[in-house]
C-alpha cells in the first residue's frame, strides 16, 4: 500500500508542478504580456501547421517588416489571422498592412489598418494546440479531474509510514576500553 501511496504523491507533484506552469501562462495571458494562439488552418503550412501552439507577444506597428509574420484582427471573421506581411505601408497614425498566407495562392481579402502594438508570434509549439484543443473538451477535461480527485483521495486514505523511533547506539563490551 505505501508503493501505491508514493505512486499517487509522484503523480500530485507532477500535476502540480503542470499546475503552477498553467497559473503562470493564465497570468501573462491575462495580464497581456502574452497571447497563446492555436492554429485551426493550414494557411501558413508547412512553416506553421495546423495543430501548433504560437505565443505571441506585442509589438509595435512601427517595427514591422515586409516578411514578419504577424496575428492581427480581421474584420471578417472578428478573429486573429496569423499570415506574413506582403505590403506595409504608413496610414495616419498606423499602417495599412497586407497579409498572406504562405499556403495561399492570394493576398487576404482585406487589409489590415494596424495601430499602436500587434501580436506577433515569438514561439511555436508544434502539435500542442492540438493537444490543448483535446484535452480541454469535456470528453478528456471531465476523467482527468475524476483521476485527479482519485489521487488526492489515495494520499488521504493511505496512511503514511509511521517512523520508527531511534534507538540510542550502544558500546560494544568487547572493544570497550577498561581503565585500570
Amino acid at each position: 500500500m505505501q508503493m501505491l501511496r508514493r505512486i499517487a504523491m509522484t503523480a500530485l507533484w507532477a500535476l502540480a508542478a503542470v499546475g503552477v506552469a498553467c497559473g503562470l501562462v493564465w497570468g501573462a495571458t491575462a495580464a497581456g504580456i502574452i497571447k497563446p494562439l492555436i492554429v485551426i488552418s493550414g494557411s501558413m503550412e508547412p512553416v506553421i501547421m495546423t495543430g501548433d501552439l504560437l505565443i505571441a507577444t506585442k509589438t509595435p506597428v512601427a517595427d514591422l517588416g515586409v516578411g514578419d509574420v504577424v496575428s492581427l484582427p480581421s474584420e471578417l471573421t472578428s478573429h486573429l489571422v496569423t499570415h506574413r506581411i506582403v505590403a506595409i505601408e504608413a496610414s495616419g497614425e498606423g499602417a495599412l498592412v497586407t497579409m498572406k498566407g504562405d499556403a495561399n495562392e492570394f493576398e487576404d481579402a482585406l487589409d489590415y489598418h494596424v495601430t499602436g502594438e500587434v501580436w506577433m508570434p515569438q514561439a511555436q509549439i508544434p502539435g500542442a494546440g492540438a493537444i490543448m484543443t483535446r484535452i480541454t473538451s469535456p470528453a478528456v477535461a471531465i476523467p482527468l479531474m475524476i483521476g485527479l480527485v482519485a489521487l488526492l483521495g489515495l494520499t488521504w486514505l493511505i496512511p503514511a509510514p509511521a517512523e520508527r523511533p531511534r534507538t540510542p547506539k550502544r558500546a560494544d563490551a568487547r572493544t570497550a576500553e577498561v581503565s585500570p
